[in-house]
């Protein structure tokens, strides 16, 4: 029995990056927690493949815009193994492609709850429970800095999120706690569906990043088990870009 073992939340676990960290901090013989929204099927899957990495896992519905939801996933997660010294928040939904003048305010609401009062209230609920030295790690989004039509909800989210790391950086630095971003590029997760589908319309994106392809799960999740780490022992607000070069080309063109 690895005895060093952590306790580990990552929220949005059931696919994606979310589901790679969870692996991934398997590997390293963690207990995991995996939260996930409605898929538990793939939340038992992504469970089955800590295991399979040599750590531990339960899941646990939480609905991460609902504060009565994720008090009650902590808790449910504390009772098994006792409080958490590390939580990512992968917990997220893509953006709209709505411009803002033809954007529901119930399109806008949706998103601001799910990715920015989200990781508001999963970063609150963890440090309130937290015995000692930990960190959190966000995962953001180029698009915290990289704007695109159509992506007002996603920005805005990703762009307060970037404020809220920093904040907290600063919060709980004196607690030696940590509070970090990261903030990838094109991912081949299931936002990515058509692109995991479509090779042709792949490499058409893929054209546009310098290193001429798309990252895999696992590479954003690698680099948030290291942010988690004491590797990273002096690393706190920092928002990391994982994007093969493409939030690089922003000027280029005219």
């Amino acid at each position: 029995m690895n005895t060093s073992r952590r306790n580990v939340v990552v929220t949005g676990a059931e696919s994606g990056i979310g589901a790679a960290c969870a692996k991934i901090f398997g590997e390293a013989g963690d207990h995991v927690a995996i939260l996930y929204h409605s898929d538990g099927t793939g939340a038992e899957a992504s469970a089955e493949a800590v295991r399979q990495a040599g750590g531990e896992a339960i899941t646990i519905q939480c609905s991460v815009d609902d504060e009565a939801s994720v008090e009650a996933a902590f808790t449910q997660a504390e009772t098994a193994r006792g409080p958490a010294s590390v939580l990512v928040n992968s917990a997220g939904i893509n953006m709209s492609g709505i411009p803002v003048r033809e954007m529901e305010l119930k399109i806008w609401t949706r998103m601001l709850a799910t990715d920015l009062t989200g990781a508001f209230l999963t970063s609150r609920r963890f440090l309130r429970a937290i015995p000692g030295p930990g960190a959190i790690v966000h995962i953001s989004s180029i698009h915290a800095e990289a704007v695109r039509a159509g992506g007002a909800d996603y920005c805005s989210a990703k762009g307060g999120l970037t404020n809220l790391v920093r904040t907290l950086a600063i919060e709980e630095a004196p607690n030696n706690v940590r509070i970090n971003a990261i903030e990838p590029g094109m991912i081949l997760t299931p936002m990515n569906a058509r692109a995991i589908d479509d090779i042709a319309y792949r490499k058409s994106l893929e054209a546009n990043i310098p290193m001429k392809r798309a990252g895999r799960p696992e590479e954003v999740a690698y680099l948030a088990r290291w942010l988690a780490s004491n590797e990273a022992a002096y690393v706190t607000g920092a928002s990391i870009v994982m994007d093969g070069g493409l939030s690089l080309l922003q000027g280029v063109g005219a």
